[in-house]
């Protein structure tokens, strides 16, 4: 070490803890600079948002998120009803409500801008339910 750090008193000791992994042997392999924690570097999203308008009530999709970012849905314009996020396995033949803990998730009577979602399982995908009286909604599902 080239600058170590004095001990102080009254301990004169410091404790030391380190990091390891598994070496492919099931020995332990401590952490260091000729053998570095194995680790994945993850790209950013590359999902495709979903964006448009809609002026009556209609679905919007798919929006296929990817990796484990937060999905964010921004709604806005002058509208009266009602847009609830679904989840779908089956490419939207089949909708599912967002809930958390048995509770409807992620549905909006106005204009929002919040995180709604993170998903976890390949192939999963994200509509939008739109039941609206009048107005124009402006939607967008993106990461």
């Amino acid at each position: 070490m080239s600058n170590p750090i004095p001990l102080q008193a009254p301990g004169g000791f410091a404790p030391l803890s380190a990091s390891g992994f598994d070496d492919g042997t099931g020995h332990l392999a401590p952490v260091s600079s000729a053998s570095p924690l194995p680790v994945t570097a993850v790209a950013g999203s590359t999902s495709e948002p979903l964006d448009g308008t809609l002026t009556g009530s209609g679905l919007a999709g798919p929006f296929e998120p990817s990796g484990l970012d937060p999905v964010y849905c921004t709604l806005a314009g002058d509208f009266t009803g009602t847009v609830g996020v679904m989840r779908s396995l089956d490419r939207g033949a089949t909708l599912h409500p967002l809930t958390a803990g048995g509770v409807r998730w992620a549905e909006f009577g106005g204009p929002a801008c919040e995180p709604v979602w993170i998903e976890s399982e390949q192939g999963a995908s994200l509509w939008l339910d739109c039941a609206l009286a009048s107005g124009t909604l402006a939607y967008r599902l993106a990461q």
